[in-house]
């Protein structure tokens, strides 16, 4: 009883969330009309998750026979997830309402799937692993789907639901097959058995169809082709939580998987796919009339200079991924959180067109908007110039310099696309759009996703500091 209490202290940040999810689940099945207690449940439920996840730091060690990691990375991502969800949450219920989909059962869903995220970059055990990830997959595939009498949301669920559950099948598949290979799932006891297994046709065709199965998760070529319809048919919060949450979520389980193996023919799997991700991403970006699936397929790009962090296989690395991510975070739940803020009944206020002199109706907007995207393109002294360097610097120290050559060349692809926004917004002509207007407290939340933006960009070594801590 002393060691189940030991390890639900432990892992305060996946208790607590846990128990918050619950209480929810209750009180919409109890209370009448229970949309906004569960708002506020889910949104104060979120910040104790994020303070427990700072105050047990000390709380190390593996849990539950050796199946969850209570320390180290593990808990530096329940505190990036907790704060993701908080500013979710923050901007969804305005968004709702105005979406006529305000349902309390949405946050649960967010609460559950922050779990599964949880779940993912504690896992010690790759059973665990794949828990994480169904838990999280199955709330989003419901939340993509979530305006249910929207066609298109409900095709890009219905999209995202069976490309999953093929990409799901390969990952368990290969579960299995590094299961025959090694007789066992901890991530640990494979570690210690890899002189033997390196030459086992089984243990490398697990690992790839692995490979495979979290690609998808990260949205990467040739595994991205579900990417820009279910981003566009989502509503727009949840669009922001996949591309942010769910990915740093899929790219910690590859940390998990695939951190502890440096192997040339691993680097070389995830540096062609660093490659396609940033070349097909960025080029077919710049066809888009559509912000959202801009920013949809600039998320496929942003997968691929992650997995150049990746590919170089070395701590160096490992902290580039992990710094890309939680920044990339703070940016897009800013980009996706304005679109949210501006967008109107049927998707209108998304396109290019409609964004036409956004700086002349909405000039705060359009500058917070303008700061993503100059902070997305990699323009210092915002912080995404940093997160490219980190990753871009691990691979050359690897020996991958083409692929940081390839990252450069196709940022400044990029950058048409990302700063064609900003001339739109200011340098043009405004059109009909009509927008309602701002609500405070999700406005609140992009304001925060903004300061994050520019203050790590000018003190990166602060968010470093931070991830230290955890280690």
């Amino acid at each position: 009883m002393n060691g189940i209490l030991n390890a639900l202290i432990a892992l305060a940040p996946i208790s607590f969330l846990t128990l918050t999810a619950l209480v929810v689940v209750v009180v919409e099945a109890a209370a009448e009309r229970g949309e906004r207690f569960s708002f506020w449940i889910a949104l104060v439920g979120a910040a104790v998750a994020a303070a427990t996840s700072v105050c047990s730091i000390s709380n190390g060690g593996t849990f539950f026979e050796g199946m969850i990691n209570a320390g180290g990375y593990g808990k530096y991502f329940a505190l990036l997830f907790s704060i993701v969800t908080l500013l979710v949450i923050a901007l969804s219920r305005s968004y709702l309402g105005r979406q006529n989909i305000l349902h309390g059962e949405y946050y649960s869903l967010v609460l559950f799937a922050t779990i599964g995220m949880m779940l993912m970059a504690a896992a010690a055990d790759l059973v665990i692993l794949f828990l994480g990830l169904e838990v999280m997959s199955i709330s989003l595939y419901v939340l993509a789907g979530f305006m249910r009498k929207n066609t298109r949301s409900n095709e890009s669920a219905m999209k995202y639901f069976l490309l999953g559950a093929f990409a799901t099948g390969f990952l368990l598949y290969g579960i299995a097959l590094i299961y025959g290979a090694a007789g066992t799932t901890n991530l640990d006891n494979v570690m210690m058995m890899l002189p033997v297994l390196s030459t086992s046709f089984v243990f490398w065709t697990g690992a790839g169809l692995l490979i495979v199965g979290l690609s998808f998760k990260i949205a990467a070529v040739p595994f991205h082709m579900w990417v820009p319809d279910v981003y566009e048919g989502a509503p727009t919060t949840v669009t922001a939580f996949m591309s942010t949450a769910a990915k740093a979520a899929a790219f910690a389980a590859i940390i998990v998987a695939f951190g502890i193996i440096h192997d040339t023919r691993i680097s070389t799997a995830f540096a062609v796919l660093a490659a396609a991700s940033m070349i097909i991403g960025n080029v077919i970006a710049i066809s888009q009339t559509s912000v959202k699936r801009m920013l949809a397929y600039s998320s496929i790009a942003h997968a691929g200079y992650i997995l150049a962090g990746v590919a170089a296989g070395s701590l160096f690395g490992t902290e580039g991924v992990i710094f890309y991510v939680s920044v990339y975070s703070f940016m897009n739940i800013g980009a996706f959180g304005i679109l949210s803020l501006i967008e109107g009944p049927e998707g209108k206020n998304l396109s290019f067109e409609e964004s036409a002199g956004l700086a002349a109706k909405k000039p705060l907007l359009a500058s917070l908007m303008a700061i993503f995207m100059f902070s997305l393109t990699g323009i210092p002294p915002f912080v995404g110039f940093f997160a490219k360097y980190y990753v871009f610097a691990a691979a050359v120290g690897a020996g991958m310099t083409w692929l940081a050559v390839v990252g450069v060349l196709t940022s400044l692809v990029s950058a048409y696309y990302y700063l064609r926004l900003v001339v739109v917004m200011y340098f043009r002509e405004p059109g009909a759009s009509s927008y309602d207007e701002t609500p405070t407290f999700a406005f609140s939340a992009v304001v925060v996703a903004a300061a994050a933006t520019i203050v790590f960009g000018f003190a990166p070594s602060l968010l470093l500091s931070v991830m230290h801590m955890f280690v």
